[in-house]
């Protein structure tokens, strides 16, 4: 009979913030390992190694949790990060995940984006925030639109990778992915705006301008729509 004494749990020490930061930190792998819903306030309890009361008192729903998750993380690598490196920084937590200290906020976003209002809403906001610092790298009138392309790229590469894991991309080298992103989107922020198309209600009914005249040194047209000189042959 193995009379060997039995390992008692550890008994950890009553501090409300560490207990509150292991809840988020819990909640932040099981959101990113199973998403929102997949994921339950008792598994993310058992991870923190705290009671299930104190994720209510702290947070006061699941709902509330996911958006203290993503808030977190995206607005800790918003104030953290220089505006010209955020698109880098986003893509290689997203590539390198399993890293320890990875940042995971991205992979809940995709796992998670449209569960719960107040989550929504909040990782609308947040949305809205990196469009915001991403616009002001083009030099241009279309910085709105040039960041949301950017962002779309990000989040499609992040959904293909992480969530339904489609080859190669899924376990293609990181290195090899930023390559080959960022040397494209460089080229994208500096391309020069796209002049606007000209306007149809140039003539002088609101309708199409007049079509430009042949120069002097333009051929005729015949009566046949071929080139020619206009006049009849001598017979």
């Amino acid at each position: 009979m193995d009379e060997s004494p039995r390992a008692q749990p550890v008994e950890r020490p009553r501090n409300a913030a560490a207990t509150r930061l292991r809840l988020l930190d819990a909640a932040a792998e099981l959101f990113a390992e199973r998403g929102y819903e997949r994921t339950t306030v008792r598994a993310i309890a058992e991870r923190a190694g705290a009671n299930q009361a104190l994720l209510f008192r702290y947070f006061g729903s699941k709902d509330g949790l996911l958006t203290e998750v993503v808030a977190r993380g995206g607005l800790e690598q918003l104030h953290a990060t220089a505006p010209e490196d955020l698109f880098e920084t986003a893509l290689r937590s997203m590539l390198t995940r399993s890293a320890p200290g990875a940042d995971r906020s991205l992979e809940v976003y995709l796992r998670s984006v449209g569960r719960g209002d107040e989550a929504t809403a909040t990782l609308r906001e947040l949305g809205g925030e990196y469009q915001k610092v991403l616009a002001g790298l083009a030099p241009s009138q279309d910085g709105a639109l040039r960041a949301d392309l950017a962002m779309a790229w990000l989040l499609g590469i992040g959904l293909m990778r992480t969530v339904t894991a489609r080859e190669p991309l899924a376990s293609a080298d990181p290195e090899a992915v930023c390559r080959l992103v960022l040397t494209t989107l460089d080229r994208f922020w500096t391309l020069p705006e796209q002049p606007p198309p000209p306007d149809a209600g140039d003539g002088p009914d609101g309708g199409p301008g007049d079509p430009p005249a042949a120069g002097p040194a333009g051929p005729e047209v015949n009566r046949s729509g071929t080139p020619g000189s206009g006049r009849r042959r001598s017979r």
